[in-house]
């Protein structure tokens, strides 16, 4: 993820800023999501682990990153309350 797009993009839904998710809170939402507890907010289970995602600095929404794009989407974020909880 480029460093650089981090500092112009922020959560379309709350407008923060988004930052990387830390290797922790990647591997809590990744061991959820293959136990299939997880689901975005397009109501879609998750089925396949992350490999790399942004998180809104309040740590509400998660948006995955794939192949290096971020895909800012409502429907595609992740409540991360569902996974800390």
């Amino acid at each position: 993820m480029d460093k650089t797009l981090l500092d112009i993009i922020c959560c379309p839904v709350s407008h923060l800023p988004l930052e990387l998710l830390d290797d922790t809170r990647l591997r809590t939402l990744n061991t959820a999501i293959e136990s299939g507890k997880v689901v975005n907010n397009g109501e879609m289970k998750l089925s396949e682990p992350l490999q790399e995602a942004l998180i809104s600095k309040d740590g509400r929404l998660v948006y995955p990153v794939r192949d290096g794009i971020p895909i800012l989407l409502e429907d595609e974020s992740i409540s991360f309350s569902q996974v800390a909880s």
